[in-house]
């Protein structure tokens, strides 16, 4: 076992810590698809004591925000602890064609930063079996990053850094993945009667069923990450760890990934350590239950595991190490959804204080435009079909709108669902142009390339990219996906 000691006082002896390896291991625990719906945020339906005890022992972010609502590029901007919008990986699957996407000179990747550090680095899926999910959006090699799938392959008291990644709630809308959540949990599946949806999704069977499976999702994720854990205490490691459990965007579902509301952006973010370890290694704790409240961004997870493992955070990453006491806390954060596959959109959202401001940047085109991904998802031909018969009610028809607003603005604590749009109102334009004007600064600030559209060679080579896969292996879906990228292109030359 490591000498606890030594541990204690890393943090003030970076030399001595290196020499003797005894820093703490960093995991990663990262899920798909998943918003705040686990035990400890107060989902009845939830059956989740693993995630529940790591929230219990140890930091809970309550106002933790993905700065992209997406996988690729929040995984980006994980990994780099850049915004995906400063360095050039804002479209969702983009560089996966015949023109590439590479880092901005100096930036690396957080596994390559520990690598340099002496850290073992490990990347696996929630078996510990095979590689994890990457999804970055710009050039590199798996070798370039990770050094093995498991940490067990590390050298005798080398310090690890994993990744777990799980599928989440991907593990519904697929009968094979689902039917291993169903097995995993036996008799113990969500009932669909007992499900209360969000106010803005109508009470409809194929909903209904869909939420609960979801919920299954986060029940059956919990029990991946009992066994992570199980993993890390039989191999005598896990009073040396340091976890941090998290997801990488909102519920897929119509308002939730890929969009700003609180559904897709706001989600779990925990840190977890053994509690001999916490004393020194999390500022301001004061014992168990410690909920911290500032405004956090995913990226803030690359530079706490740094600080937390004594390696210098490098001066051009913007993820701030928000466990650090001398750090001053986010006053606001950021979140961006770009192009999503083929799917062309820009919106801005800035989250501060009780308040939420979203700019829409193509107010003429409807919140649901064309997506051969979403539109393939068992609620979203509900969703069409109830609107066009006229049986939804006027919150439940603002998403499926055929025009938005150019901005909204919603009081989270009186509108938590964000469905009263307070952006035209007189007595709020003063916060509203506070709001718009501190969105504008922070791109100019951080060099969002987002201001610049994409070019049509890029669009094209992704597209062709995923065109070429798709004509053979789904000729259907093919059609539809080459019908919504030539829709893309007359919208924009009708300058919608």
């Amino acid at each position: 076992m490591k000498n606890i000691i030594v541990i204690l006082l890393a943090s003030y002896l970076p030399a001595l810590a290196h020499a003797t390896d005894t820093r703490p291991n960093i995991v990663w625990i990262v899920v798909d698809d998943m918003s705040c719906h686990f035990g400890y945020q107060g989902e009845p339906l939830a059956a989740t004591p693993n995630v529940d005890r790591l929230a219990k022992e140890g930091i809970v972010f309550s106002n933790a925000y993905a700065t992209a609502p997406v996988c690729s590029t929040f995984r980006s901007a994980m990994i780099t602890g850049m915004y995906q919008t400063s360095i050039g990986s804002h479209h969702h699957r983009s560089g996966r064609g015949k023109l590439k996407i590479s880092l901005p000179t100096g930036v690396r990747t957080v596994p390559e930063l520990f690598r340099d550090a002496g850290y073992f680095t490990c990347i696996a899926d929630a078996t510990g079996k095979r590689r994890g999910k990457q999804d970055y959006n710009f050039q590199y090699t798996w070798e370039q990053l990770y050094q093995g799938i498991h940490f067990s392959e590390r050298q005798a008291d080398q310090p690890f850094f994993a990744q777990y990644h799980l599928r989440g709630g991907k593990l519904r809308n697929s009968e094979t993945s689902y039917a291993e959540a169903r097995k995993g949990l036996g008799e113990n599946l969500t009932n669909p009667a007992n499900v209360v949806l969000p106010p803005y999704y109508p009470d409809h069977p194929v909903i209904r069923n869909d939420w609960a499976q979801y919920i299954d999702s986060v029940n059956y994720t919990d029990l991946e990450v009992g066994r992570i854990l199980d993993d890390l205490e039989q191999s005598g490691v896990l009073n040396e760890t340091i976890v941090f459990f998290l997801t990488d965007h909102g519920i897929s579902h119509a308002r939730g990934k890929q969009f700003l509301y609180e559904e897709g952006i706001r989600i779990p973010f925990v840190v977890w350590a053994a509690k001999d370890l916490q004393p020194k290694l999390f500022h301001r704790v004061s014992g168990n239950n410690q909920i911290r409240d500032e405004m956090v961004a995913h990226i803030d997870l690359a530079a706490n595991s740094l600080f937390l493992a004594d390696i210098s955070i490098p001066d051009w990453m913007q993820s701030q190490p928000t466990l650090d006491k001398n750090q001053k806390p986010r006053t606001f954060v950021v979140s961006a959804r770009d192009r999503c596959d083929e799917t062309v959109d820009r919106i801005r959202s800035v989250r501060k204080g009780d308040w939420k401001y979203i700019r829409n940047d193509y107010p003429e085109r409807p919140y649901l435009q064309p997506c051969n991904y979403k539109d393939t998802k068992p609620f979203m031909p509900v969703l069409r079909d109830l609107h066009d018969k006229g049986k939804l009610n006027a919150i439940q028809s603002i998403h499926l709108a055929e025009t938005r607003p150019p901005e909204e603005l919603y009081h989270l604590p009186s509108d938590p669902w964000e469905t009263n749009n307070l952006a035209d109102r007189p007595e709020q334009r003063k916060r509203l142009e506070g709001l718009r004007q501190q969105l504008q600064r922070w791109e100019i600030q951080s060099n969002d390339l987002g201001r610049i559209p994409e070019s049509e060679a890029m669009y094209d080579s992704d597209m062709n990219a995923v065109s070429d896969k798709m004509k053979k292996r789904n000729p259907e879906a093919y059609k539809q996906h080459a019908a919504n990228i030539q829709l893309m292109k007359q919208w924009k030359l009708e300058g919608k």
